[in-house]
């Protein structure tokens, strides 16, 4: 299901900086490399881990294979960046004459970060009592993860009416910090509202607002040139038919009707609709070339607020689909899912590792079919014993 624009979603990202918008300069006698006009042009962050976890900064071209859809693909650009910091590792490395357009010389890589940030709070799925919590967090990903010479932006989905455009100024997350409130639903707003057996509209609305949010800045995000972009999600996740026999059990007291309520076979179709709204997120995330780590502020959840009188198993139900939507965004993008757990600055830490320490490398699709438009990438390294990991796909632009 395509996710449309709304007059909710957040425009980010209207005003690039000079930096960015300025191209290297024209060499005097490039080279004749030439490929097939139409072919795709396809990057990927690359990390390659020992079994300790360690990052191994030392694997060369020629180790590497690359597949899309089953095909080995030759690689044509292979770079570095450890500690934040960009290398190019061979500057030879080229494809063979093609016939088509004339590419120009390959050009060094800029020694500097390159790394993008977008924080991006879901205060329409971050509960009022969990403010504090929520600006502590932001915090920690402000002091831990984001760097001088980081370019970042912030935008929120809901009241908090947070938005920085990309910036390299950190004295503007200090500010995006004190807007933050917590304006999610309890779970007795959701249970106390009459539905008739249906999913709660409000749940629907909120849920597409936080969606069609972020396709747009994904959106936005693609046309960036080819730096490090990472997508930090802070949300309590989604459900689409919240506390369901809980709501189906108050509607009958209410009516006073004893029978099984009818509609309540139509909510089967929440699931699909949920699963559908998630496919489209990670698939832009994907054609933009963007990682995103999503964060459950909530940590290690034990049960609802005293006050709230929701049943145990009801609310574990409802937060463990809530935390397996987060990891599904985290994992089709190639990021990380922090959920469940309250050691945050570990998870920055690593975080902040992969985004400091991957290669990245670039090869031309051999498939120049543009029918074909959701491709699979593999990549094999010749060591034993390393995890590698990357963005597992990705989907051609109309």
């Amino acid at each position: 299901m395509t996710i449309v624009q709304t007059a909710a979603a957040a425009v980010l990202l209207a005003a690039w900086p000079t930096a960015l918008a300025q191209k290297p300069a024209k060499p005097a006698e490039p080279p004749q490399v030439r490929i097939k006009s139409g072919v795709e042009l396809v990057t990927t962050p690359l990390t390659i881990r020992d079994r300790q976890g360690r990052f191994l900064p030392d694997v060369k071209p020629n180790e590497i294979e690359i597949y899309e859809d089953g095909v080995r693909q030759t690689m044509i650009t292979f770079s570095l960046s450890h500690g934040g910091r960009l290398f190019n590792l061979d500057p030879q490395l080229k494809t063979s004459e093609r016939e088509g357009i004339v590419l120009p010389r390959w050009m060094p890589v800029k020694d500097i970060s390159g790394r993008v940030f977008l924080i991006f709070v879901d205060d329409l799925h971050l509960e009022p009592s969990q403010t504090p919590r929520v600006r502590d967090l932001f915090a920690r990903v402000t002091q831990r993860l984001i760097h001088d010479g980081d370019l970042f932006a912030v935008v929120s989905t809901g009241t908090s009416s947070i938005q920085v455009d990309l910036t390299y100024d950190r004295r503007r997350l200090d500010a995006a910090k004190e807007k933050i409130i917590g304006g999610g639903l309890r779970p007795r707003d959701i249970v106390d509202v009459p539905t008739g057996g249906n999913v709660p509209p409000e749940v629907g609305h909120r849920v597409h607002v936080a969606f069609s949010t972020a396709y747009d800045v994904l959106n936005q995000f693609a046309q960036l040139p080819d730096r490090r972009k990472s997508f930090v999600y802070i949300s309590n996740g989604y459900d689409l038919d919240p506390f369901a026999d809980e709501r189906a059990k108050r509607d009958k007291e209410r009516s006073g009707d004893t029978d099984e309520n009818p509609f309540r076979k139509q909510n089967a179709f929440s699931d699909a609709d949920l699963v559908s709204q998630l496919s489209e997120l990670t698939r832009a995330a994907r054609r933009a070339n963007v990682v995103i780590y999503t964060i459950d502020p909530r940590g290690l959840t034990g049960g609802p607020d005293i006050n709230e009188q929701i049943d145990m198993a009801a609310y574990q139900r409802h937060v463990s689909k809530t935390q397996d939507t987060l990891r599904v965004l985290a994992e089709q993008t190639g990021g990380k899912a922090v959920v469940n757990k309250n050691d945050f600055d570990g998870a920055l830490a690593q975080i902040d590792a992969e985004t400091s320490d991957y290669y990245v490398v670039g090869y031309y699709a051999a498939n120049a079919d543009r029918t074909k438009r959701r491709r699979t990438i593999e990549i094999k390294v010749a060591r034993p014993n390393v995890t590698v990991t990357h963005r597992p796909e990705y989907t051609l632009k109309n």
